[in-house]
């Protein structure tokens, strides 16, 4: 019986927690990597300022 409420645990709370940390932490690190190479790809270009 134990193991079953342990098994309905972790599918309806640790899952889905899991899930949403790990798409903020992969969310934030393409942002990250997006910004810069656009930043690099338009270097000299007069409307990056105007983003920050």
């Amino acid at each position: 019986m134990i193991g079953a409420v342990v098994i309905v645990v972790v599918l309806l709370v640790a899952i889905p927690i899991f899930v949403a940390v790990n798409g903020a932490v992969i969310a934030a690190a393409l942002g990250q990597f997006l910004k810069s190479n656009g930043e690099a790809t338009n270097e000299g270009s007069e409307l990056i300022p105007l983003n920050r």
